[in-house]
């Protein structure tokens, strides 16, 4: 069979067992394990646990079950309430405060915890009754708070990014500081649409008052005393003071992204026992079995996907397709825009892990040869994939904002996360014709990239 043909059969045969309802990781792995087992030589069977092994023998990989111990302490503790009540008392003040604070508390929580449902879970639980009860629609709640979490995936440390330097051959360090611009784009997009759909849900309530004499608790006014706000910063600075060292040592060469990780994930637990006493080993077993399972998890699939492209690589299917894409000489903004949109696609039914390392090695030499930045591609890939978090089918952030509020209906939520998946189209945009938005960082910190 031609290399053609064995490509549609391989591609054939992943989404079948996906779509038969075949976790992602083992669908991947058996498909990888029949094609070895029929096109390969019968020793290459003999030799899955060696190239498992060797794919994943990477000390930077090693980072991510240490980002997740970090997130899994966090978002266990009352971090989460205590930084959405601390950024309310501090912005109120805003017109749509509330919602502008949870923006900032998902921005802040996510570059904490490095993760999306955590971050929904965690400012979710206390951001939606919230600003359900003070007269917000269920679904700009709901919607706010899936958006705001998506930024897990973008803001430092991103383990869908540590993947991506892994899978581009880049460095973390420039990665990880090429999405903090566009990540701070997003919160200011996410902040501006929160101000201006107050306006127009406080107008439309204080019309129904004047009317029909209606009253919605979105019209009251907080107030709060400066006291107030002062005295809720004790119990967030420390976690805001966490993500600084762990950024300083990372970007000051003090340590790398392995130490880093290891060092927040044990400052992580020492400030939850001394903020929260959060010590006792029934508290912590609860941290440990999350972070086992959620490593465990993420590091089967990982190590199936690379399974999965070690052997689209040795069939040479991945370049092929590579070698045809480039052949078709499109321009590269087609090429571009072509890429992004099966991205998208594949946002519909995989998670941002599995799309990098299985469309990495088919996608990332066309664009080489195209002449765009990797580091840049590999920001604009996290955005598009971002939106796969937030709309269906598989739309993880939408579920879990439906275990935090299962009283809002999950039409009113979908509803409520299409406006921020316009925002996200439009920062991707923004990041097409001013490319400085996530380049310029990282060439300030660390210099030019010279391998661009």
């Amino acid at each position: 069979m031609s290399v053609f043909g064995i490509g549609i059969a391989y591609g054939a045969a992943t989404l079948f067992a996906m779509f038969a309802g075949m976790p992602i990781a083992f669908a991947l792995g058996a498909v990888a394990v029949v094609f070895m087992a029929i096109y390969m030589p019968s020793a290459s069977l003999d030799t899955v646990t060696q190239n498992v092994y060797e794919e994943m023998a990477s000390i930077t990989l090693l980072s991510i079950p240490l980002f997740i111990l970090k997130g899994a302490a966090i978002g266990r503790s009352r971090a989460g309430q205590d930084l959405y009540s601390a950024l309310h008392a501090w912005l109120h003040r805003v017109p749509g405060g509330l919602g502008v604070a949870n923006v900032f508390a998902c921005a802040l929580f996510a570059a904490m915890a490095g993760s999306s449902p955590a971050t929904c879970s965690a400012i979710g639980s206390a951001g939606i009754p919230e600003m359900r009860k003070r007269g917000y629609s269920g679904g700009f709640a709901a919607g706010i708070i899936a958006a705001g979490g998506t930024l897990g995936i973008l803001l430092p440390p991103s383990i869908t990014m540590i993947l991506f330097a892994i899978a581009a051959e880049k460095s973390l360090g420039r990665l990880f500081l090429a999405g903090i611009g566009p990540g701070l784009l997003l919160v200011t997009l996410f902040g501006v649409y929160a101000v201006v759909r107050f306006r127009q849900e406080y107008a439309q309530a204080k019309a129904v008052y004047e009317k029909s004499g209606t009253w919605s608790d979105i019209l009251i006014k907080d107030e709060y005393t400066m006291a107030q706000r002062f005295s809720v910063l004790p119990r967030v600075i420390p976690f805001v003071l966490l993500l600084t060292g762990v950024m300083v040592a990372l970007y000051g060469g003090l340590a790398t992204p392995s130490e880093t990780a290891g060092l927040g994930g044990i400052l992580a637990l020492a400030l939850i026992a001394l903020i929260y006493g959060v010590w006792r080993p029934t508290d912590l077993a609860p941290i440990m079995r999350a972070t086992l399972r959620e490593s465990t998890m993420l590091m089967l699939i990982i190590g199936m996907s690379l399974l999965y492209s070690y052997v689209m690589s040795y069939l040479h299917i991945s370049q092929s397709v590579a070698e045809y894409i480039v052949a078709m000489h499109l321009p590269r903004w087609e090429l571009l825009f072509a890429i992004l949109l099966m991205v998208v696609v594949l946002g519909f039914f995989l998670p941002p892990v599995s799309i990098i390392l299985m469309t990495a090695p088919i996608i990332l030499p066309p664009l080489r040869a195209a002449n765009f930045d990797i580091i840049w591609f590999g920001v604009v890939m996290t955005i598009v994939m971002e939106m796969g978090l937030i709309h269906p089918p598989v739309g993880l952030n939408i579920f879990v904002i439906r275990n935090v509020a299962p009283d809002i209906p999950l039409r009113e939520v979908i509803w409520g996360t299409l406006p921020f998946v316009l925002l996200m189209m439009a920062a991707v945009l923004l990041l097409c014709f001013v490319p400085q938005i996530s380049t310029a960082l990282p060439d300030l910190v660390m210099g030019p990239d010279l391998s661009r």
